[in-house]
């Protein structure tokens, strides 16, 4: 009788077998099955956050309604639609802009999530076109927005830029791009999918930063740990024709109630943890950083997230984060991606509870290990 061999798990069940199965995180949330989501949500967070023996939602009533409403409180601004996809709520935006102002250029990032996670929606869909006012992994200074040579209808700004390294600007350099976006008669969109967490290092409430905005869209799962979903906040009349065009899109679902429901358990949640999250990712950085030929982007993080560099391939740093987490329980990393610039690979770093735990010399020693497993 030939020997059984065990079939190895697809990479991505691998990965949530390890990253579930280790007993310390440094970065994201721990990995929870279909089970772990549906109890914690008819569980006792999900009754404090919503009435879970009232009716489930019809086509946007009920929870979906609340979420709404208290979306639109909790960013100062008059209305607030959800969508099933943050792809689609930057969509509908960019678009309901261009019609109100007769202007479908948009100035945006060359690094912002249309330009590089929709696959050029905007364009596709819509006709609307960009103008890059920079191209330096930054946010574009008032200058530069004053003198793009484009005569644009909107302005997008993501806050903070993840791809450059969630980076943000100061609040005044913020207040003045604003000032030179409104001189050209343009109007201002947020992409703040992680908006959530910028408001330590703005030193200004949620309303007080949107209220710069036109209209702000926001996400539920990248931070608050949703099922998924989004909202646009924006005036009522604008929000009217978002959700228009949210039904022309394919938006309108029947039932979204546990997308809703885990987007209010989220708010109740890990919104009021983001300021220990922020500080303590400037300590985990620091630790991190100790190690000799290593990056940390930006230096001192702004928010709870930052990129981490190191000069190994990107699969190595990848494999020995698996087998670090199968092997001692403990995972440092989630994934590991070849960088711009060559002999180096970088990850993300996502500071929640489970990196509450770590004190700097534990991250210090499990780091050590995890270099000595890589070689």
């Amino acid at each position: 009788m030939a020997n059984e061999q065990s079939t190895p798990l697809d990479p991505a069940a691998r990965r949530f077998a390890a990253l579930r199965g280790a007993e310390r995180l440094l970065s994201g949330p721990r990995p929870r099955s279909i089970a772990e989501r549906l109890a914690e949500l008819s569980g006792e967070a999900g009754h404090a956050a919503y009435d879970l023996d009232g009716r489930p939602d019809m086509y946007g009533d009920g929870i979906v309604a609340a979420l709404e409403e208290r979306v639109a409180a909790l960013l100062g601004m008059e209305a607030a639609a959800f969508f099933p996809t943050g792809t689609m709520a930057q969509q509908v935006a960019l678009r309901c802009w261009a019609e109100r102002t007769g202007n479908p250029l948009v100035a945006m990032h060359p690094l912002a999530h249309p330009e590089v996670h929709e696959r050029h929606a905007f364009a596709q869909l819509s006709g609307l076109r960009s103008v890059w006012p920079t191209q330096e992994p930054r946010l574009p200074s008032a200058e530069e927005v004053a003198g793009c040579d484009e005569p644009f209808g909107t302005l997008m700004l993501e806050l903070p830029l993840r791809d450059a390294g969630f980076v943000l600007p100061s609040w005044d350099e913020l207040s003045a791009v604003v000032e030179a976006t409104r001189e050209r008669d343009a109007v201002v969109h947020f992409d703040g999918a992680r908006l959530w967490e910028t408001t330590a290092h703005f030193g200004r409430t949620l309303p007080e930063i949107a209220e710069l905005a036109d209209s702000v869209y926001v996400s539920f799962y990248k931070t608050l740990g949703g099922v998924s979903g989004a909202a646009l906040a924006g005036p009522a009349e604008f929000v009217a024709q978002a959700k228009a065009w949210r039904h022309r899109y394919g938006g309108q679902l029947w039932q979204q109630w546990p997308a809703a429901l885990s987007a209010l358990v989220g708010l109740d949640q890990e919104l009021p943890r983001l300021d220990a999250y922020i500080a303590h990712a400037k300590v985990v950085a620091k630790a991190l950083a100790a190690v000799p030929g290593s990056r940390v982007h930006p230096g001192v993080p702004q928010t709870h997230q930052f990129q981490y560099w190191l000069p190994y391939a990107a699969e190595a740093l990848h494999e020995t984060t698996l087998r670090q987490a199968e092997e001692t329980k403990r995972a440092l990393f989630a994934g590991w991606r070849a960088s711009p610039v060559p002999g180096y690979a970088f990850t993300e770093i996502t500071v929640m509870t489970p990196a509450l735990e770590w004190s700097p010399e534990e991250i210090e020693d499990a780091l050590g290990e995890f270099l000595k497993m890589l070689r």
